[in-house]
């Protein structure tokens, strides 16, 4: 994994986070821009596939599990559309917050996929 790329995930969904609970407790409803919000994060994660199947082949293995690391991603890969399915159908203001909590578990996971790969010890 790249550190400027995961920092960057990292900070586009935790303001993806803030902005979607910000707008729910404000009593909004999913709308475009948290809809859409989530789905940059969504876009940034399938980029971290393509990082995470190249990463390997130049030189940069992970240092942890790989299979650790692949449930991971595949987990984060599910979360936003989910959570965007959900705020269609439910189309409340706490829709929001749930769209708002799914950056956040992103957020988290990322994170802990940039420790599994470089900083355990295989």
């Amino acid at each position: 994994m790249i550190i400027g790329f995961t920092i960057a995930q990292t900070i586009v969904a935790c303001a993806v986070g803030v902005l979607c609970v910000v707008l729910g407790l404000a009593g909004r409803k999913p709308n475009d821009l948290t809809v859409l919000a989530l789905l940059g994060v969504e876009v940034l994660l399938v980029a971290q596939v393509v990082v995470a199947i190249a990463a390997p082949a130049v030189g940069n293995a992970p240092t942890g599990n790989p299979v650790e690391f692949w449930i991971y991603l595949v987990c984060a890969l599910l979360i936003p559309p989910l959570a965007i399915v959900w705020a269609l159908v439910e189309r409340t203001r706490w829709s929001n917050v749930v769209l708002g909590a799914a950056a956040f578990a992103v957020a988290v996971m990322v994170w802990r996929m940039e420790q599994i790969w470089s900083v355990q010890l295989a």
